[in-house]
């Protein structure tokens, strides 16, 4: 995808010195490389966590619909994330947020192990494991952003979440093979260590990554609550391009959600796939998402943004569906679910390089949490539902039926996109700059 418009008032250079501001390549700064590496060990915790945590849930006697539960009150708190941004929009400093979120996140995985330990872990402490590290995650996401444009200038975010996509792409091949063998070596309970000291060294790293960030603008400040609240929801409503990007995004999440949160079960109960089998299948399937990353920018300069975003969502869900085809020896099987895995991942990178490189240029740099908190509010918000809907689906139909469900549901998402401005986009030079070129219209 092509640079977006350089210039005094991009919104990093603004909020301070930003890693751009040398003039070198964005892998070549030390700053933005201890960002990147913070990113990728956290990330590589949390592959190795969604292969371990529905195998805990299997082994204390989950049924399908619990472990749906389960995931579904991982995202149950990001219904919260709207009034969560708008008090982070008047913090000055978002990284100790970010410190702070992965310390607590560390805490609450590191529970499970050491209950495992002394034969004390219940599926209660589970849930409830689940509701706090969703807190702290949807936390750490609000300030997330913000930091990141005061690091990263406009016009290498594309540059930028290339390579932080690419990282996490990595993480979907290394994590889950990891996660899976070390499920099958040291029961599942154990593997989750690996995911609490990931968030220790991310929380490390971002404390070394020193930026001067963005104060809060007066008149932020001393808004009250509710009309901070209702100016994030209005700008996204409003908008011509944020509108269907979190319609598309939410509708597609709430389908897709179904097979997270059931694809262990599915894999490990129907297909009879042992826990190390299962993540050396997803983690070699995932390749297809380190190709994505690595070919979404040329993609969207060849087709354009917008059609490149939607293109993204059809071959992000509609493989899914394929998932029940799976029969025969174990190694069909699992020949099956890494192909899956490698059609998905593709198409969820053209999907978030391209959509996340728009909103962050189309967001104010003002009311930045605030408004991501709001996007957040939804498009995460949906999760759960998607999750407890998949989870009520199964017991009704069974596994299969509900994946077959989950990949051509989500697929229709991108009609979402026909007829609107985020369509027409050939690049992120074709998003106004809110803070530098006008508001964009409604």
């Amino acid at each position: 995808m092509p640079e977006a418009s350089s210039g005094p008032d991009a919104p990093a250079a603004r909020g301070g010195t930003s890693v751009a501001d040398s003039g070198r390549p964005l892998w070549c700064d030390g700053r933005f490389v201890t960002f990147w590496a913070a990113q990728s060990v956290s990330e590589l915790g949390d592959r190795v966590s969604e292969i371990a945590l529905p195998f805990v849930a299997v082994g204390l006697g989950a049924s399908a619909t619990e472990v749906a539960l389960l995931t579904a009150l991982i995202w149950l708190p990001n219904l919260l994330a709207l009034l969560v941004g708008s008090w982070v929009d008047r913090r000055p400093r978002k990284r100790p947020l970010l410190v702070g979120a992965d310390l607590a996140r560390a805490l609450v995985v590191l529970t499970v192990p050491a209950a495992a330990l002394v034969g004390g872990l219940t599926l209660a402490q589970l849930f409830a494991v689940a509701v706090l590290l969703g807190t702290w995650s949807m936390l750490f996401r609000s300030a997330w952003q913000p930091f990141f444009v005061a690091l990263v200038r406009r016009e290498q975010y594309v540059e930028a979440n290339g390579l932080l996509s690419a990282t996490r792409s990595g993480s979907f091949v290394v994590g889950p093979a990891l996660g899976g063998g070390l499920v099958q070596l040291l029961t599942a309970p154990v593997a989750l260590v690996v995911d609490g000291l990931s968030f220790l060294l991310s929380a490390v790293l971002l404390r070394r990554v020193r930026v001067t960030e963005r104060a809060p603008a007066p008149a932020t400040g001393g808004e009250p609550l509710r009309a901070r609240l209702a100016e994030g929801l209005r700008l996204v409503v409003r908008h011509p391009i944020l509108r269907p990007a979190l319609c598309c995004v939410s509708w597609v999440n709430f389908f897709t959600i179904m097979t997270s949160a059931l694809l262990v079960v599915f894999a490990s109960r129907d297909l009879g796939l042992p826990a190390g089998v299962i993540g050396v299948a997803l983690g070699v399937g995932a390749g297809g998402g380190l190709f994505g990353a690595l070919l979404a920018g040329r993609v969207a300069r060849w087709i354009g943004t917008g059609r490149t975003i939607a293109l993204g969502a059809v071959v992000f869900t509609v493989p899914l569906a394929a998932l029940p085809l799976a029969h025969g020896s174990d190694l069909a099987k699992a020949a099956v679910l890494a192909g899956v895995e490698a059609a998905s991942a593709f198409g969820v990178m053209l999907f978030d390089v391209n959509l996340n490189a728009v909103t962050a240029a189309a967001i104010p740099d003002a009311v930045r949490a605030r408004v991501q908190g709001a996007f957040t509010s939804v498009n995460y918000g949906a999760r759960p539902l998607g999750a407890a809907a998949g989870g009520v689906l199964a017991g009704l139909v069974g596994l299969g039926p509900t994946l077959v469900v989950a990949g051509l549901g989500g697929a229709l998402g991108a009609l979402w996109l026909v007829g609107t401005p985020l369509l027409a986009l050939r690049s992120v030079d074709d998003v106004e700059d809110p803070d530098g070129g006008g508001s964009p219209g409604s």
